[in-house]
């Protein structure tokens, strides 16, 4: 079943590379260094650091890091999610919940938050929504971790980010901040990173 689902996910995110958008699914853009709009606040890898809250997976004291800023209702963050499994091992990944679509995707970031093993909580997620369950229910008291996809929302919105998945990382040999709006097969992750794509 879950090599079934992982198929699923290659396979939407081979069919269609793209994001959800803060009004409808939108194309992504190309991979481009970190332009914000005239009234955006400039990309930081810093501010992210700062005052973003996400979950990490992946090697902790990997060189190489990126940020992902995601919504828990949007199918091409959970396409993204599976790519990058197979590049665990070479890079570490922070994935930022974002309210970008609806009242769920707060509440279900809330909850992955707030789960005591976040990625097995996004694993089950995104097992869920395949299976047309709904996703991960929120429960408890989530007031604290519902602050946070707001503050993590707000950062999303001063970067000028338009869609989800959005990824930011520096570039391991020159250190300027680039970023990708929208899902990309495990090859084109890897490339992304910089590292080989093993484990296709």
């Amino acid at each position: 079943m879950e090599l079934l689902r992982t198929l699923f996910a290659a396979a939407a995110a081979a069919a269609l590379v793209a994001a959800c958008g803060k009004g409808a699914e939108t194309p992504s853009s190309a991979t481009a260094p970190a332009k914000p709009g005239a009234s955006a606040q400039a990309v930081s890898v810093d501010a992210i650091q700062a005052d973003a809250q996400g979950f990490t997976v992946g090697q902790a004291m990997s060189a190489r890091t990126v940020y992902v800023f995601f919504d828990a209702q949007c199918p091409h963050c959970g396409a993204l999610w599976y790519a990058a499994k197979p590049l665990l091992s070479q890079a570490k990944f922070v994935w930022i919940p974002v309210r970008l679509l609806n009242d769920a995707s707060e509440s279900q970031g809330a909850a992955l938050l707030a789960a005591k093993d976040p990625s097995a909580a996004m694993d089950e997620h995104e097992a869920s929504l395949m299976d047309r369950k709904g996703g991960l229910k929120a429960e408890g008291d989530l007031a604290a971790q519902r602050a946070a996809i707001k503050k993590n929302t707000d950062l999303f919105n001063k970067f000028g980010l338009a869609s989800v998945p959005s990824m930011v990382m520096k570039n391991s040999q020159t250190g300027a901040v680039v970023t990708h709006e929208g899902s990309m097969q495990t090859p084109q992750l890897a490339a992304f990173l910089g590292v080989p794509a093993q484990g296709k």
